[in-house]
């Protein structure tokens, strides 16, 4: 090894000066994000999630003990801590509640299409449900084993935009999402196809809503990227693409250039298939989320919910000055899109899904504060069925088969085992959800106000509540009682006549 590199190593300087011994740095310079990961960094020191996190995720996933003793760890006088204001009496859930037979039971306050009369309008049985993650970035048993997972525990699974697979049609309910790519739904240009969106619709009847990606938080201005070593030809015939080659979505959308004319596009899916039909985007300039709300203030007509993605959410992969600089984080994009329409008296027509590292249940309480309807969890669900936050997504060697097509690597993910998993959380995260709504003496989160929340604004500065921080009101939610939700006839997932979720312990 020293021969070769004093001799013929002319590309690394280190290892041509110091032989063999250059060689153990590059060695332990590869496996440094593992020894920070696991033996260097404290328990709440790494991004995106640190140690705590995904031990909690981790543990509640296996039905582990996943309580904490002495108290917490946390810097609770650090600026930007969360603190949740309890009541002094907390809720008293009658006997004859939905709560009593069932704890992990909170539905979502909104019914999506309801405003504009969808002739198929859809109440998600679960406020937290799986965001917008398509099968290519994530492996077919990945995306089985969550799908699977959301129909043991009511949950709703949005494909991403890579189109409808196989794997998402395990009896969840599915919000089909499509993006500038109009992959699943794209004619022989590439362009969107109304003929093909009716007939998925009509032959998927678990799609109970669509929604149009307009930007991601983690990549805003950039399209979808699939490196060609994931596009297997199941994903390429899938998408409509040639088998190996980069997935890359267009940046723009061919079928809509104006807020009108997205607003008529919008318009026409919900008339020609019968669903509620919504978009996502990251935040930024706030010139055409305004156009928007003057347009539906003056048609009556627009989305009818709307997925705010955070600048810190995830992605498998994205430029570092996007992933890094671009787009407001998920309080600073929520709060300026809530006001915006809160001032124009719109936010009774719109569902409001939050998205953006949202999956713990404080920092999911935040959200319902300040206006969310719905939260949407990637990472966390990749976390309940195995990911180790390797960060390697973009590779293809995942290492705990979740974001890869490496069929090796994908094998050692059990999809029925992991889909218990995945149920799991969800029941722990709700479950703690409705908790903590009680110990602030409400039924159900979306009766969370703004003054519920206080931040930390540093030991000099006290707390703020969240209506100081972002100077607005919450508009309270119609709300009777968790029965009335229960008796929907629109209510989804296990609504349905299915009974109450009990997911395998494993």
């Amino acid at each position: 090894m020293a021969i070769k590199d004093i001799f013929f190593n002319k590309s690394q300087t280190i290892k041509h000066n110091f032989p063999v011994v250059g060689r153990l740095r590059y060695f332990l310079e590869s496996i440094g994000p593992e020894l920070r990961q696991y033996i260097v960094a404290s328990n709440r020191e790494e991004l995106p999630f640190n140690r705590s996190e995904r031990s909690w995720v981790y543990a509640s996933s296996k039905q582990q003990n996943n309580y904490g003793a002495f108290g917490t760890d946390k810097d609770v006088y650090a600026p930007g801590h969360v603190f949740i204001n309890p009541s002094l009496f907390a809720y008293r859930m009658p006997a004859d509640h939905p709560n009593q037979k069932d704890p992990y039971f909170v539905p979502c306050a909104k019914v999506f299409g309801a405003y504009n009369k969808r002739r198929r309008p859809f109440r998600p049985y679960s406020v937290v449900n799986i965001s917008a993650m398509s099968y290519g970035s994530l492996s077919k048993n990945a995306v089985q084993a969550m799908n699977l997972g959301a129909q043991m525990i009511g949950s709703y699974h949005n494909t991403g935009e890579g189109g409808l697979s196989p794997y998402h049609s395990n009896g969840a309910d599915v919000i089909f999402h499509f993006g500038t790519g109009y992959f699943g739904v794209r004619d022989d240009k590439g362009n969107f196809s109304m003929e093909k969106l009716k007939a998925l619709v009509e032959k998927n009847q678990f799609v109970r809503a669509i929604e149009v990606k307009l930007s991601q938080g983690a990549k805003p201005g950039k399209g979808g990227i699939l490196p060609g070593a994931k596009v297997t030809p199941e994903i390429a015939a899938i998408r409509g693409l040639a088998s190996g080659e980069d997935a890359l979505s267009p940046v723009c959308h061919s079928a809509f250039t104006t807020i009108q004319e997205m607003v008529d596009f919008i318009e026409n899916i919900a008339e020609q298939t019968g669903l509620p039909v919504g978009f996502k985007a990251a935040v930024g300039k706030m010139e055409m989320w305004e156009e928007l709300a003057d347009i539906m203030l003056k048609t009556g007509k627009g989305p009818d919910f709307i997925t705010v993605d955070g600048g810190e959410g995830g992605t498998g992969a994205a430029p570092h000055a996007f992933a890094d600089h671009v787009a407001l984080p998920f309080m600073f994009a929520f709060a300026n899109v809530y006001k915006l329409f809160a001032a124009k008296g719109l936010t009774d027509r719109i569902v409001f899904i939050a998205s953006g590292r949202l999956g713990f249940p404080a920092k999911a309480m935040l959200a319902f504060s300040m206006g969310a309807d719905c939260i949407n969890i990637a990472r966390e669900a990749m976390m309940s069925v195995g990911c180790i936050q390797a960060q390697v997504c973009h590779t293809n060697k995942c290492p705990a088969g979740v974001a890869t097509q490496n069929k090796w690597l994908m094998s050692g993910l059990d999809p029925e085992l992991k889909s218990a998993r995945f149920a799991n959380y969800i029941k722990t995260l709700r479950k703690e959800i409705v908790e903590l709504t009680h110990a602030c003496n409400y039924e159900h989160p979306s009766q969370m106000t703004m003054h519920d929340i206080e931040v930390g604004m540093g030991e000099a500065k006290s707390t703020q509540s969240l209506e100081s921080s972002f100077g607005y009101e919450k508009t309270p939610v119609p709300f009777v009682s968790v029965k009335e939700l229960l008796n929907c006839p629109h209510l989804g997932g296990l609504g349905q006549g299915k009974g109450i979720a009990v997911a395998k312990t494993h």
